[in-house]
């Protein structure tokens, strides 16, 4: 099992890092639609969608994604990104004050209409935030990816390591505080790396790295929290040794979208 999942990683990096660094912003966003609806398509069948409704989710989910390129080739990348600024600051109310009280209830959402809405309302900004983060900076966004996986990884060997205190018991029995301590640390050092090395200048990239973390570690406990009421450990199989694509980008859901929203404002408020 360890030497698939490392297989898995190695390959999903040697395709990933140079689709990153294509020129064109089209084709990452396309690209990035494709893995997206495959994500949608995971969740339908997470929530266990009959194949019809599956279907037409999925389509419905790529015609607004064709819609908003169509915009983006229209109108160009900038109206795409403020357009995205948007969503982000709706995805902020979101995973700042619905998912904790969702979370602290361990509230089971039984609506499948509800359950729609919230796998959209999930990915869509995550591909939004994927396009414009690369779109302003390719290694920007390289950065940050970078931080949830470092920090997913530290979390795991600290946690197997060092676990004692459980996070949250009733939703994921296998996440402990001190994962949570070590992902922290892990980012830290790697934001020590990005400024010493002049990669970046701003102390501002040590609350920003811990703020990614810590809504890396929200976003996996939400995905938890929807397994557990539908009882499957994996949102899916695509991947091998690692479940499914949503297993892989829970983390990012929250992280990314509010990331490049952080940024944003930071920068504005600096340039003014």
């Amino acid at each position: 099992m360890l030497k698939t999942r490392i297989f898995t990683a190695i390959l999903l990096i040697a395709v990933f890092i140079p689709a990153l660094f294509i020129p064109s912003n089209m084709a990452w966003a396309i690209i990035m639609l494709f893995v997206s609806l495959l994500a949608i398509y995971e969740w339908g069948k997470l929530i266990n969608l009959t194949q019809t409704v599956l279907v037409v989710y999925t389509l419905g989910c790529a015609t607004l994604g064709a819609i908003m390129l169509g915009f983006m080739d229209k109108y160009g990348f900038h109206w795409f990104f403020y357009q995205s600024l948007l969503i982000f600051a709706i995805t902020l109310i979101f995973w700042l004050i619905v998912v904790p009280v969702l979370l602290s209830k361990c509230f089971v959402i039984q609506n499948k209409f509800i359950l729609l809405l919230l796998g959209f309302l999930l990915i869509a900004p995550l591909w939004l935030a994927l396009v414009s983060a690369k779109g302003s900076d390719p290694w920007l966004l390289l950065a940050l990816l970078s931080t949830i996986w470092i920090a997913d990884t530290a979390a795991y060997f600290a946690g197997k390591n060092f676990g004692r205190q459980k996070l949250a018991p009733s939703i994921s029995p296998g996440k402990t505080w001190e994962g949570v301590i070590g992902a922290l640390l892990a980012v830290t050092v790697f934001g020590g790396v990005l400024y010493f090395s002049a990669a970046i200048s701003s102390l501002v990239i040590f609350p920003l790295l811990w703020i990614v973390a810590i809504l890396g570690v929200i976003g996996d406990l939400f995905e938890s929290l929807i397994k557990r009421q539908v009882n499957k450990k994996d949102s899916g199989n695509l991947l091998p040794g690692h479940g499914g694509i949503l297993d892989r980008i829970d983390g990012l859901l929250p992280s990314l979208p509010i990331a490049v929203l952080i940024i944003y404002v930071f920068n504005y408020y600096q340039v003014g």
